[in-house]
């Protein structure tokens, strides 16, 4: 079996065909247990970002998962397989992992070092586990992975400076306006980014901002931790016809802002220009609206350049963060080869107290004069006599799991004892 992970991002493919195939919280259990009933896909976890769908697997047969997963997207999107199997990458086996690893320390994030992937990794481990699709191989990857994740934070400076998406929205926003103390703003959603983007603009000193979203309950908790207004959905027209900036960041599937809707809010302002910024994937904007005069449209890719500049800042704490991620790798590869072993150090452990338990019955007749204590101390000596013999068995066994000389003592191990350990 073989760690796979097959994915596409904001670098492979065309914003316009990425957006088709995020998987949302509300699809993500039915999508988890798609996968998981797929014929060559054991445990499977699906992380889905504003940057990234990724399906970490144990493929069964790596051929077979490609195409379960392939297929799988290809149905999520309405898209024949053709049309974006070149857009795919795929790693298995260590190149997964060392992945996996650079995903959740930020370094193949649109903003290097972004603080909210490491919680979005945690979130798909997480929800993974409350469907039962991942088991002990990817639970032990992903822990390891959240470890090299706070490490590479915590040990470097690859997140000092805009380490994250909502932030990184929000100086892009400044750029383009040239200061934002005066500005009135109003954020679409309510949810992680939103927020992200609503303590960026207090740290950015502006008063004016206002919160919509659909539900109103987390539009209205959202505006008082921030000081902020709430704006109903119903009043939205107005509130448009006011602002200088609109952020945006909802959970919909489908465009909320459309062409048609928009144009008479462009019409209201009379010519006053409106900055709109729209990170969310899907598109939260319609695309036409960047035909409106006045608008200025920009999305997840306009903050992917922007971002490059900071990729150049923190470059220097790129070979730390690589250390990490190598020192990383070596640890897990050492806890799956230990995992690997304990079946096999078990079945050793268990012949040997069968062996024991049966020497012990056979001369039970000639310990009958023992009294209580006595009896106790054979017994003792006897169990401290099997710990002893197979203590440094057990350890060579664990120590060298994984290499070829771990798999020739292993299977000398099961020829010597005829035990029935997994080959």
């Amino acid at each position: 079996m073989s760690v796979v992970v097959i994915g596409l991002n904001h670098r492979t493919m065309p914003l316009d065909l990425f957006e088709r195939m995020t998987v949302d919280g509300a699809r993500l259990p039915k999508a988890l247990h798609d996968l998981h009933a797929r014929d060559h896909i054991g445990e499977v976890v699906v992380l889905s970002t504003c940057n990234r769908t990724e399906v970490y697997a144990i493929a069964e047969r790596f051929h077979g998962a490609y195409a379960d997963v392939r297929n799988f997207l290809a149905e999520l999107a309405f898209v024949a397989p053709d049309e974006f199997a070149d857009h795919l990458y795929v790693h298995y086996d260590a190149e997964a992992i060392r992945h996996l690893f650079s995903v959740s320390a930020g370094l193949d994030s649109a903003v290097i070092g972004e603080a909210e992937i490491l919680g979005q990794v945690r979130t798909a481990w997480e929800r993974a586990g409350e469907e039962g699709t991942a088991g002990p191989v990817l639970n032990l990857l992903f822990r390891h992975a959240l470890e090299t994740g706070k490490r590479a934070r915590t040990d470097t400076g690859i997140a000092r400076g805009t380490a994250s998406v909502s932030h990184a929205a929000v100086e892009m926003a400044a750029e383009r306006l040239g200061d934002l103390a005066g500005a009135k703003v109003l954020i679409m959603g309510a949810g992680e980014m939103a927020e992200g983007m609503a303590t960026a603009l207090q740290g950015a000193g502006v008063a004016d901002v206002q919160v919509a979203n659909r539900t109103w309950r987390k539009a209205r908790a959202l505006a008082d931790r921030i000081g902020g207004a709430a704006v109903r959905l119903s009043d939205l027209s107005t509130a448009l016809t006011e602002i200088d900036l609109l952020l945006t960041s909802t959970g919909a599937t489908v465009p909320v802002v459309e062409h048609d809707d928009f144009a008479p809010v462009m019409a209201e302002r009379a010519g006053r220009p409106l900055l709109i910024v729209d990170i969310a994937v899907p598109r939260d904007v319609d695309p036409a609206v960047a035909q409106l005069p006045g608008v200025t449209l920009l999305n997840i890719d306009d903050l992917r350049r922007f971002a490059q500049a900071g990729v150049e800042r923190r470059s220097h704490e790129l070979a730390a963060v690589e250390s990490i991620i190598d020192e990383e790798l070596g640890r897990f590869r050492s806890a799956a080869s230990a995992r690997g072993a304990a079946p096999l150090v078990a079945s050793l452990h268990r012949w040997a107290d069968e062996v024991r338990e049966a020497e012990l019955h056979r001369f039970a007749g000639r310990l009958e004069g023992l009294d209580d204590r006595q009896r106790e101390a054979v017994e003792a000596l006897a169990k401290g006599l099997v710990a002893k013999l197979l203590h440094q068995p057990t350890v060579t066994l664990k120590d060298t799991a994984g290499s070829a000389t771990g798999e020739r003592l292993a299977d000398a191990t099961r020829q010597l004892f005829d035990l029935d350990g997994p080959a």
